[in-house]
């Protein structure tokens, strides 16, 4: 039997997580009936977290007087797309390129927005036709947030297509530059950010 050293921060991270390990541990292997049982599974493991993600930020929202806009911006999208980052870090650790991670950012993404609004506004829209009420939501602040995300993702997709001209890839490189690169992409989430915040706010 192999022991190997489990340093603290390592032990700490298993036992605060072990519920939820505990928890994942009923999806079925991968290789089980072409992987859709483990897919399904998984999905619905995930829909869940995300709404009960989504009602706890909206709690903290109303407990904190934190509008909802802002709350969506911030902590659920931290909550959602944190699974995201990891699954990033393991795919550039993983794989020879880095179209694997930045692919998943990027794939996650368009999913998010095209399924994630979509198929909620088909099936609002459906129930509302049936109880003989239009369905209307007023985008409020949407289009500003929309436009400057678009502009800090086109920055952010500059930044990668210079890093592969000057430094032969997008991802690692010298850590300087890998680090003014790390600095730069979280500055921009920043400035998305309070840009947004302030117009919400009617700052802006």
């Amino acid at each position: 039997m192999i022991v190997e050293d489990v340093e603290v921060s390592e032990a700490i991270s298993h036992f605060a997580t072990i519920f939820w390990k505990l928890l994942f541990a009923i999806v079925p292997p991968a290789h089980k009936g072409g992987g859709w049982p483990a897919f399904i599974i998984a999905l619905t493991f995930i829909g869940s977290v995300t709404a009960i993600v989504g009602e706890v930020a909206s709690l903290l929202g109303c407990v904190v007087g934190m509008e909802d806009s802002i709350t969506a911006i911030t902590f659920v999208a931290l909550g959602t797309s944190l699974p995201d980052t990891f699954a990033s870090i393991t795919a550039a650790q993983s794989f020879d390129s880095a179209d694997s991670a930045v692919g998943n950012v990027t794939g996650s993404n368009s999913v998010n927005v095209f399924l994630g609004l979509g198929l909620p506004w088909v099936i609002a829209s459906h129930y509302n036709a049936s109880i003989d009420q239009p369905y209307q939501t007023p985008a409020g602040q949407l289009g500003f947030s929309v436009m400057i995300f678009l502009i800090t993702s086109c920055i952010a997709f500059v930044v990668l297509a210079a890093r592969r001209i000057i430094i032969g890839g997008e991802l690692g490189g010298p850590k300087t530059s890998a680090y003014a690169s790390m600095v730069f992409m979280i500055s921009l989430w920043l400035f998305y950010i309070v840009m947004s915040i302030l117009r919400t706010k009617k700052v802006l």
